[in-house]
Formats: C-alpha cells, structure tokens, sequence
C-alpha cells in the first residue's frame, strides 16, 4: 500500500476490461478518451484498465487553482484504490509522462511497470513556447484558433499532409468540440513542472516510445528520460505527437509486449 496519506478519489474515472491492472495518464488539453481512445478497447482486452480526467477535462470539473504533478499522481492512484488494484502498470501521454513518474517515485512498491510515450521531465525551450501559446489561446475562449493550433503541433508530417481538406476541417471541427475547459491550467502545469530529480530513482521497468516527427516533445527529451531512469527501454515510433491515432497497432505492439515481459 501507498507510503503516505492518499486523499480520497475526487476525479471522474474510466475503469474497463479485466486481467492485470494499468492505469492511463492522458496528455493535456485532452481526456482519457481524447488520449486513450483509439486503443482502449485493445487495452481493456488484456488489462483491467483505469484512468482519471484532470481539472476540465471530461466530467471533472475545471480547477480554480493552480494544477500540481503531485495532485495529479496521487489522483491517479486513489483511483486504483477506488477499484481495488494493488498493483500496476501505468501508462502515461506527454503530460500524463511526469504523472506517471511522480506516481512510480512516490508508490514504488505498487508500480510494477512505466510505458511513458511522447513525455518530457521538464520542459525545454520549444515546450515552454509552445505551452505558453497554447494556454493563451485556450484561455481566450476560441476552440476554433486552438483547434488549429493544437493539430498543428500535434500532428505528424505524413499524418497532416495526407489529409484531403474536407477531413481536415472535419477534424478541426472535432478537435474544436472536445477541447478541454481545463486548457488553461494543464499546459500551465506543462510549462513549469520538473521531475528531473525523479528519474535516477525509479526501480519499475520502464519503456520509452520516442515519437520522432513530434514538435512538442523533442527526441532529446525522451532520451533524456531513456539516460536517466535506470535501465529504461527507448524504441521509435515515426509519427508527431500521437502515435495512438496515427500508428495504432504499431504503439500497441510495443507496449503490449514490453507489459507482457514485465507486468504480470
């Protein structure tokens, strides 16, 4: 059980599926279902699976303080709590990296695996730019503006580009209608939280999927992770920011064979 007091679950969960547990941190700006959506009925097939919505996202409500990593990892864990998992694997998106970094070093005993796909332990120049532009356009109001500005970061070269104009608008429509309320204060958190210190003391078995056509997340930065957190797994997948929409199968490969070797 965990080391310290947990505070009870206050954050709308998803649990699905059977078998081992794995909890699922979701990026920014985004939901459980925004993040985890293409690969949650594969996932569930194998894993009894729970993930939470930050402050603003999905049916929990927007926060009217400042977001902290701590809160968000301790969130995730009293929801596995909540539905009586133990132990597991977690899997965290960009931001959902740090919270479950957080989760490992301040639950080591319960954490048996890390998958961390997209993340950063801190935020480099590029990051800390794009998080500042994002959290301004989302604060104005305009999903429109933040619709695009988010498939342009977010999307691969290949992804983009090969969209016909009709998609792409239908796509931006999409994007425009599930952005999350709680916009504002996640790429906050994004722009100034450091869980550099973390890394040299995880002890789970940890895998890194670099996204290497990502312009928010930089290739150095997972490979910081992968130098830092000791004897950590770094594979590549060629797409942006979103391997679980534009390379499916292939992140789900990868990261059900790295939790079958290492997530009983």
């Amino acid at each position: 059980m965990s080391s310290h007091t947990m505070p009870e679950p206050s954050f709308a969960r998803t649990r699905l599926g059977s078998g081992p547990g794995l909890l699922l941190a979701h990026g920014a700006g985004s939901s459980l279902a925004g993040t985890y959506g293409p690969v949650l009925e594969a996932l569930a097939a194998r894993y009894t699976v729970v993930g939470i919505d930050y402050p603003g996202s999905g049916d929990t409500p927007r926060s009217t303080t400042a977001l902290s990593v701590d809160d968000l990892a301790d969130q995730l864990i009293a929801a596995a709590d909540a539905e009586g998992l133990d132990r597991f694997a977690v899997s965290g998106f960009s931001l959902g990296g740090p919270v479950a970094i957080r989760a490992a070093t301040r639950h080591p005993q319960r954490v048996t695996a890390l998958v961390l796909t997209a993340a950063f332990p801190h935020r480099d120049n590029r990051l800390a730019l794009a998080s500042s532009v994002w959290s301004k356009i989302a604060a104005s109001g305009d999903r429109e503006l933040l619709a695009e500005f988010q498939l342009m970061m977010a999307l691969g070269t290949q992804a983009l580009e090969s969209m016909p104009t009709d998609q792409l608008r239908q796509t931006l429509a999409y994007a425009a209608a599930g952005a999350a309320d709680g916009s504002p204060e996640q790429t906050d958190l994004v722009g100034h939280l450091d869980v550099r210190d973390d890394l040299p003391t995880i002890t789970a078995p940890t895998l890194i999927i670099s996204t290497t056509d990502d312009r928010l997340t930089s290739t150095t930065l997972h490979r910081q992770l992968a130098d830092t957190i000791p004897g950590a797994h770094l594979t590549e997948i060629a797409t942006g920011h979103l391997p679980m929409l534009e390379r499916t199968d292939e992140w789900l490969q990868l990261t059900t064979d790295f939790l079958a070797k290492h997530h009983a």
